[in-house]
Order: structure tokens, then sequence, then C-alpha cells
């Protein structure tokens, strides 16, 4: 590991999870983490801390702040993609041009593209043709607690295993274990199809079901993942894994989960758009929904738990009715298919 050590990192997004890693990684190599926002980026350059997501853990000597694209990406060994799954095609025609062939890129944006149904591997692909290679790193990793140093697993996943031991090689440490996977198709099924099921998770907390409820729902919600992941592509072992269902069980469960968390305010009785507006971060199960439905109609997969969640929130449908239309469903024989 020692060859791969001080070496530059590019990290952009200074969101949570965003600066969690950079943090993490400048432990053992220099990182410049870019910040979009200008006036954000003024604080976190001044303050050494992104009190607004992180307070309380301030920036390592290594690690400056940027807003500056090519200055951040310049001479650096790895580009790490740290944004929101609806920026990540903008940012890419914004730094298409400074990324070069012998540099990696790691995208850690769970989501499908609405319309073009494209992982968020495929969207660099296509717009960055050049480069030394992408990987998706995706697992159940919440960043206030990798951020306290707690023991924490992840997944690198690339079809060039090669590519995905360079990322364990940079990323790992003490209580930062790093796997590797070569189906990258199914780690980012997994990564964005559970925080669809993880607001369904929350609605049943919100409206006060019980634990018997939730795991059905997980339950199930595991099976509209394994059923759309097989149609894609992808291998139904790695829905066992971390970035199946050990995503799935730390997103619907933790207090930490923000698609949970907007979940439980539905099932309270708020609108979508007061849940959405009082927030400061991004729930990416929410347009996740609309895309993952989009592509289950357009590729004729059965999920009815994601359709009765593009009801609530983009039809405003009542949540009562969605739970008897759940409920009513025809019997059937528990299987994946």
């Amino acid at each position: 590991m020692s060859e791969m050590k001080n070496k530059k990192i590019a990290v952009l997004g200074a969101g949570s999870w965003g600066t969690t890693l950079a943090i993490l990684l400048a432990k053992t190599h220099q990182v410049t983490m870019w910040e979009f926002d200008k006036k954000v980026y003024k604080n976190l350059a001044s303050q050494r801390e992104n009190k607004t997501m992180l307070p309380g853990f301030p920036f390592p000597d290594s690690m400056s702040v940027s807003h500056d694209l090519q200055e951040t990406i310049n001479d650096a060994v790895l580009v790490l993609f740290a944004v929101p799954s609806f920026a990540l095609r903008p940012l890419c025609e914004q730094v298409k041009d400074f990324i070069t062939s012998d540099q990696l890129l790691v995208t850690v944006i769970k989501g499908i593209e609405d319309e073009t149904f494209l992982r968020m591997s495929e969207i660099i692909n296509q717009v960055i043709p050049q480069k030394k290679g992408v990987v998706a790193l995706s697992g159940p990793t919440h960043a206030e607690e990798v951020i306290r140093e707690i023991p924490t697993t992840i997944v690198a996943a690339c079809e060039d295993l090669k590519l995905a031991e360079e990322v364990q090689k940079i990323f790992m440490t003490r209580n930062f274990r790093v796997y590797t996977n070569d189906d990258i198709i199914g780690v980012e099924i997994g990564g964005a199809v559970k925080n669809i099921i993880a607001i369904l998770a929350g609605i049943s907390d919100g409206i006060g079901f019980g634990d018997n409820t939730k795991a059905a729902i997980m339950t199930r919600g595991l099976a509209e993942i394994i059923r759309l992941g097989k149609r894609m592509g992808a291998k139904e072992m790695t829905f066992s894994g971390l970035a199946g269902i050990g995503d799935l069980i730390v997103t619907c469960g933790s207090r930490h989960s923000r698609n949970r968390f907007v979940g439980e305010q539905l099932g309270k009785g708020m609108t979508i758009d007061q849940i959405i507006s009082s927030m400061a971060m991004v729930a990416e199960g929410v347009k996740n929904c609309l895309s993952v439905y989009h592509l289950s109609q357009k590729i004729d997969v059965e999920m009815p738990l994601t359709t009765e969640l593009y009801h609530i929130i983009y039809q405003k449908c009542d949540i009562k009715e969605s739970i008897k239309r759940l409920l009513g469903r025809k019997e059937k024989y528990e299987h994946w298919e």
C-alpha cells in the first residue's frame, strides 16, 4: 500500500459524504475538495471545517478546499465524484477537458438517470471517454459514523478488478474495510433502489407500524431490487452483499438515513414538498423513485413497492389507499423472478 500513499486525490462535492471521504483520504494523501457554491467554499476554506454538514471535525493539514475545478483535478491520481445524482452529468461536462487518460475515476453517487436510465458510472463513461477507468464505491456507510471512525465496510466495484483493487488500497484504513467486486451493475442498482425501499420503511415508521411491517418491506423490497438487477445484467449474488442487503438494512433502519426520514415525515402527514424544502441535504430516493419506476415500466419488471411510492410522491395518492392495494394484491408464491 505504501506506493499509493501521499498521492493527490480530487474530491468533487463537499456534502457530508464527500467531506467525510476527503477527511478519511487526507490521513494518507494530499486531498483537494471542490465546492461549487462560492460562498460555501469561502466558509469551508476559512473555517477549515464543514460546520453545516459535519460540525466538530476539522480538516487535516493535508486537505485543501477549492472552487476551481481544473485546479482541483490537475495532477490527481484519482478523481472522486460525490455530488447528487442530478448534478453528475453537468459536472462531467464541465470537467471532461481536464481529465487525463491516467486518472482513475470513482463514483460514490447512488442513482439512475431518468429517461436515459444510465447508472452513474455509465454517465461518466459516456461523457468522459479518456480516463483510466471508473469504479463504483458503495455500501452501508453513513457519513456520521465513518467520520467518527466507527468500523465500516464498503465495496469497490469495476469490471476490471485490478482497478477496483487500486481503489481498495487507496481507501482502506483500520476502521474502513474495502472489499472488491466485478459486478458494477449489481452494486449500482442495489445502491439506487435501496433508497426507494428506505422511504417506504420510513412511511411505515411514521404511520406507527411495527417491526413485522418493516421486515416485510425490506424483504419484498429486496425482491424488487433482485428482479430489476437481474434484468439489467447483474449477478444475483451481489444483492446478498454489502451493496445489496447490507445497504438496505442500514438505510431502512438508521436514524441517520435521509431517505427513511423523508418516508417517516410522509407517514406522519407532511407533503413531499414540505419535507424537501425543510432539508439541507438531498434524499436520493425521491428522484430515484421516478427514474426506477419509469425504467421498470419500460422493461416490464414488476416492482409494486416502487410503483406505490411513485403514486404517493408524484401522483399525490393517499398512503392508506396504497397500503390497501399492496395488501390486496393477488396471492402469490414467494419468489425472486
